[in-house]
């Protein structure tokens, strides 16, 4: 079957925020979060994004805990996830402990999150010009490839402009964050004029944070698209129930086949995305 028939699903386990008081299936420690990163491909997950919380349970960008995290999903030897790396774990972290981790545990995929904006109530989430261009050649310089988390429609702006500096490198792959308070809503009209924006050879994918998280998925698909889903930006199934992350990609699995399409295999999103197995 064509690729281009082909939907790569990834699975956000965990975040850097949600507590288990608002849903005890977030998985926060590095054995829970590499047993959620198993049942999820094995679901149907082709690439797992992973955040770290430390013994609070807050976001943490500990190096250690992404290699144990990583190590332990590796020791499951029929599991071949993509495997992407956050790089805004935590809001106290410096830009160098941001970055730490790249070359520590190498992930296939890491997130580049194009700019800043008040992330309400919560403060400013800061990625600064100087911190862009740093972490971009960083993740040019080992492989990485980048996803570029589009949270507004300037930050397109600002991949170009990083693209036509040669620090990133087209094709690029976009993930449109919708439903932010502080960034883009999360509504169709929304997702279709960052869709309208997209550099030809692009891929990208999309998701609405809690409630709007299914109609942006079924835009999406509707847009030719992939699909992110998980605990990171929805704790809810529906009204009143809560999810765990395999239940959730079971759905999207559901849905993107009755779309008239097949979830991609790991491998095949690599292929998609330009990885280099």
């Amino acid at each position: 079957m064509a690729l281009d028939n082909k939907v790569i699903i990834t699975c956000a386990l965990t975040g850097a925020v949600t507590p288990k008081e608002l849903n005890p299936s977030i998985p926060l420690t590095p054995e829970e979060i590499a047993e959620d990163a198993y049942k999820c491909w094995k679901a149907g997950a082709a690439v797992v994004h992973l955040h770290m919380r430390d013994d609070k349970g807050l976001g943490t960008m500990d190096k250690e805990k992404f290699k144990k995290t990583i190590d332990l999903i590796k020791q499951r030897t029929d599991c071949n996830v993509v495997i992407n790396c956050t790089t805004s774990g935590d809001n106290r972290a410096t830009y160098e402990e941001r970055m730490a981790h790249l070359s520590y545990v190498k992930p296939e995929m890491a997130s580049f999150d194009a700019g800043s904006f008040n992330w309400m109530p919560l403060g400013i989430f800061e990625n600064s010009p100087q911190f862009l261009e740093q972490l971009g050649l960083k993740m040019k310089e080992l492989g990485v490839k980048p996803e570029l988390e589009i949270f507004d429609s300037g930050f397109m702006n600002i991949v170009s402009y990083y693209v036509n500096k040669g620090v990133l490198v087209p094709p690029c792959h976009y993930q449109f964050v919708l439903g932010v308070l502080g960034g883009m809503e999360a509504t169709v009209k929304n997702l279709l004029f960052l869709h309208e924006m997209l550099p030809e050879g692009s891929t990208w994918s999309a998701f609405g944070v809690g409630r709007q998280h299914l109609p942006i998925m079924y835009a999406t698909l509707a847009l030719g698209g992939h699909i992110r889903v998980g605990l990171e930006d929805n704790v809810y199934y529906s009204k009143g129930k809560l999810a765990t992350n395999v239940m959730l990609v079971e759905r999207a699995v559901r849905v993107v086949r009755e779309f008239g399409k097949e979830p991609a295999t790991s491998d095949e999103a690599r292929e998609i995305l330009g990885i280099k197995k």
